[in-house]
């Protein structure tokens, strides 16, 4: 028993030893970080002088400062209009690529190919694309007899050309949607075939429950990226016009490092986690009665 107990700890040590790279990585690099922002939130804090405790006052000013609540109101649009129509458009490309047709390999690494382009490049190609004079959205549009507006340079347009950039990428969540598509037994849907089901009932009543943890987990992922949302605000419209971009990243990276409020900055960071928790844990409640697992709902 004895040499059973000693291999048991000589194979824990090893097992630390070996992950102690990460762990120590972990515990300076997120761990520190995030436990000081927890405490720089409660501080008057300029990142040059020491910070000085002031209690609950950043969060006070935050729910009495303006562009704060400008801020909420912008992210929550593009988040209540970007997210679903994402999640449509990755359905849709992955329901018609799922099918039996020519160059499907093709498409779908060309649907998916614009994702692995950066943040920043994407952003810049982007502003060329909306460019009212020589972009390409605008001279398409003109095909149609259409004279497009300045669209990053008119407060009432802006925001959504950011919404139109953003559908950009939604070969990712199609890939994602492929996968749960593949993982439909094709014996149910024969069986519905035999019954004489068309093929929105067998997508309604078959496919959509077979795939909603998919889909579950592409709503929670998209709303966490766009309550994110930062670099195209950044590169393209740095918050304008008239602060109809000022997203709350945006608000809190020029707290941070413009004003140099990194106290009131570590506050907004607190509350954006507590705020993407809540939506979370409501998706979730509210999951268990529409998401279907295979091996039954998980309470």
């Amino acid at each position: 028993m004895s040499v059973i107990k000693s291999e048991s700890r000589r194979q824990t040590f090893y097992m630390y030893l070996f992950i102690s790279p990460w762990l120590i990585g972990f515990l300076i690099f997120a761990l520190y970080p995030i436990l000081s922002s927890l405490y720089y939130s409660f501080t008057d804090y300029d990142i040059i002088h020491p910070p000085k405790f002031i209690g609950l006052a950043n969060y006070t000013e935050m729910f009495h400062n303006e562009l704060f609540w400008r801020s909420v109101k912008v992210t929550l649009r593009y988040t209540f209009i970007s997210v679903p129509v994402q999640l449509l458009l990755g359905l849709g490309f992955a329901l018609l690529l799922h099918q039996t047709i020519p160059w499907r390999g093709f498409f779908r690494t060309a649907m998916y190919f614009p994702s692995m382009v950066s943040g920043v490049a994407m952003s810049l190609l982007w502003y060329w694309i909306f460019n009212p004079q020589i972009g390409l959205f605008n001279y398409m549009l003109s095909w149609f007899g259409i004279h497009g507006p300045a669209w990053l340079m008119n407060p009432d347009t802006a925001l959504y050309a950011l919404i139109i950039m953003s559908l950009w990428t939604a070969g990712s969540g199609m890939i994602l949607f492929l996968a749960g598509l593949q993982g439909v037994p094709a014996s149910l849907i024969e069986a519905a075939n035999l019954d004489g089901a068309g093929r929105f009932r067998i997508f309604l009543n078959i496919t959509l429950p077979m795939i909603s943890p998919v889909l579950l987990f592409q709503l929670i992922m998209g709303l966490i990226d766009s309550f994110q949302v930062f670099t195209q605000a950044f590169v393209m419209t740095q918050g304008g016009p008239n602060y109809s971009t000022w997203f709350y990243v945006y608000n809190l990276y020029t707290s941070a490092f413009k004003e140099y409020h990194a106290g009131y900055s570590s506050a907004l960071a607190w509350v954006l986690l507590i705020v993407v928790m809540l939506f979370t844990a409501v998706i979730m409640r509210l999951s268990r009665r529409y998401v279907h697992y295979e091996g039954g709902n998980r309470r």
